[in-house]
């Protein structure tokens, strides 16, 4: 019996020692190679991750990771390479193969194993090609772009294999395409070659252009000949996305000045106020934004993706309001005194300012995206972010509001009497004065979801309102002044035109000859583009 239980306690203590060798054992020839590439030059490295990627062995992906990104250091004391990152005094060490703690040591105990561009690009192309055959068609698509980066031979084989397994289409797509590209550094015939170069054309983007660039200084005969071809194919198509994309940027800028103007052409064309203060209402509706995100982040965060829903009409009620306040303190008593009207709307501008500076501070407050606001997708060569799409579909449908409102109501139907005839309109039993001061808050009001937007792609502080204020003021003289298709059309006009001078004359010029050229054209048209009509504004 004591025999017995001695062989058994001798087996239980064999099991518990072999555990972590047998653990350990799969990965323990690559240990060499890992120690390796601590010793010599630049061209030794770069044998040892061929090495190491032939193994196939997906662990190897954490060291040259490591490596890549400056982590991999070697112990003097022993040769052994290891992870090692920053912690405290010293450095943490991790083993790179099966990610065990290795303890902790000083920095002059270590020195790191260094890379440069070459290697850089090798080790993009390994790491792809260690990912090729991975389950996970993301981490196929991302390695095959790494592997059409690199453009290197040497994964040809692996690429072909990964090629002949693929089944999800737009992954086999770029493989194919990283295909061409490793085959073009290759020394295979010019058949081959010739077959790539109409691939990587097919491709059309700026790194396709980039490879045949070279590939063209680099060979001679049919070869540069056809990547010479394909050069000029993708420029004449570049140019014309470079096009789009400027139209894009064009209309993006063009929503953004429609929402800061659209509450400015309704007081300026009902009223004929020059309300130097209508910036201040945008600025209110993005401080409005910010604190009720400030409010959710502290007591629900879950529903911070839903901020902007709670701070739209928030900020509409409480720029309102202050505008009607406005009209009824301010504004009333100065109608038929237009310089008047500027100076004291300039100064409530100034005050605003400093009320804002005074609760909320001067510095630039965070405002965050939410989460279906954030990122961006490519539409062929175009890059659209998600919060300027979203902004431009939110200034059509601020835009489609307003007009119902306008059309569709009688607050809209007395509006336009009044802005059309005020002294008919007054005869005919409309309350002018409190049509006036409703419309002064309507217009208020928008230019406070305006600043809910801008909030969005824009530093929110006390000068926010200040950067759309001669912006706005323009597009609604050129548009025609109380016409919302003028300040629909004049909006996206002048965005498209500033995004289209920008790359010639610069940023500042180019809204220096926008300028320029509304002045010309409210020289020949001082009605703008659509004039309104009615019997008050003929006379």
């Amino acid at each position: 019996m004591s025999f017995l239980k001695t062989f058994l306690a001798l087996f239980c203590l064999l099991t518990v020692a072999m555990g972590p060798v047998r653990a350990d054992d799969s990965h323990e020839a690559l240990r060499p190679l890992v120690n390796e590439l601590a010793s010599g030059k630049y061209d030794d490295t770069e044998r040892q991750i061929q090495a190491l990627v032939a193994s196939g062995d997906p662990v190897v992906a954490s060291t040259l990771q490591a490596l890549r990104a400056g982590d991999l250091y070697v112990r003097k004391a022993d040769g052994l390479v290891f992870i090692a990152r920053k912690a405290g005094k010293g450095f943490a060490l991790t083993d790179p193969l099966t990610g065990a703690d290795a303890g902790e040591v000083a920095k002059r105990d270590i020195d790191k194993i260094k890379v440069n561009n070459k290697l850089r690009r090798v080790i993009d192309a390994s790491l792809g090609s260690l990912t090729l055959l991975s389950s996970d068609p993301t981490v196929r698509l991302a390695a095959a772009q790494a592997v059409f980066k690199a453009g290197d031979p040497e994964v040809l084989d692996v690429l072909e294999t990964a090629l002949a397994k693929e089944t999800d289409d737009d992954v086999r797509v770029v493989m194919e395409q990283a295909r061409a590209a490793a085959l073009l550094n290759s020394d295979r015939g010019d058949a081959e070659k010739l077959d790539a170069i109409e691939t990587i054309a097919s491709a059309g983007n700026r790194d396709a252009l980039s490879l045949l660039i070279g590939l063209r200084s680099a060979t001679q005969g049919p070869v540069s000949e056809a990547a010479d071809t394909a050069i000029r194919r993708i420029e004449k198509s570049l140019a014309l996305w470079d096009n789009a994309q400027n139209v894009w940027y064009g209309l993006s800028l063009g929503s953004v000045l429609l929402l800061a103007a659209i509450g400015l052409a309704i007081t300026f064309g009902v009223m004929g106020v020059i309300n130097m203060a209508h910036g201040e209402m945008v600025m209110i509706g993005a401080y409005v934004t910010f604190v009720v995100q400030e409010i959710i982040r502290g007591s629900a965060p879950w529903l911070f993706d839903y901020s902007l829903f709670i701070a739209l009409p928030l900020a509409f009620l409480v720029s309102g309001a202050i505008g009607v306040g406005v009209e009824r303190f301010i504004i009333r008593f100065l109608y038929g005194r237009p310089l008047e009207t500027l100076l004291a709307t300039w100064g409530l501008s100034l005050i605003l300012q400093q009320a804002v500076r005074s609760l909320f501070g001067p510095t630039n407050r965070e405002v965050g995206n939410p989460a279906w606001m954030s990122g961006a997708f490519d539409l062929g060569q175009l890059t659209i972010t998600y919060n300027r799409m979203w902004i431009v579909v939110f200034a059509m449908l601020v835009f489609a509001g307003l007009m119902l409102v306008l059309k569709r109501t009688s607050f809209g139907l007395f509006t336009r009497a009044v802005t059309q005839n005020r002294r008919m309109a007054a005869s005919m039993g409309i309350r002018t004065p409190w049509i006036d001061a409703l419309t002064f808050g309507l217009g208020s009001g928008i230019a406070g979801i305006a600043g809910v937007a801008l909030s969005q792609i824009d530093n929110v502080s006390p000068n926010l309102g200040q950067g759309y204020i001669i912006d706005s003021f323009m597009v609604v003289v050129f548009g025609g002044v109380g016409n919302l298709w003028g300040t629909l059309v004049g909006a996206m006009t002048l965005g498209v035109v500033n995004k289209f001078l920008e790359p010639y004359a610069g940023a500042v010029l180019g809204k220096i000859l926008v300028l320029v050229f509304i002045i010309l054209f409210i020289q020949k048209r001082p009605r703008g583009l659509f004039a309104l009509k009615g019997r008050a504004v003929e006379a």
